[in-house]
């Protein structure tokens, strides 16, 4: 347990931080399920849609520290090209 009033403060921050990370990590978990749906419903146009609103998001997941900037670069690009084998299949 937190002795010091500086310990103190630094738990409440620890869970604000935790609390406002878990719901952008959620948000942006989401988002890639709207896209993966839209890829596993068929319809090419509603994935792309999805992916061009999701892209956005998990960058600025990136930005805010929840995901490495690599880890959602690595996503975007993978769903991006399973949108795009969508038109040539």
């Amino acid at each position: 347990m937190a002795n010091t009033s500086s310990a103190k403060k630094a738990t409440r921050k620890i869970a604000t931080r935790t609390a406002v990370n878990k719901s952008r990590r959620s948000r942006v978990r989401n988002f890639i399920r709207k896209v993966e749906e839209a890829i596993a419903s068929g319809d090419q146009a509603s994935a792309a849609a999805a992916l061009k609103a999701a892209q956005p998001e998990l960058m600025r997941a990136a930005t805010k520290g929840v995901l490495h900037a690599n880890t959602a670069s690595r996503k975007v690009s993978r769903l991006a090209n399973r949108v795009k084998t969508m038109t040539a299949a």
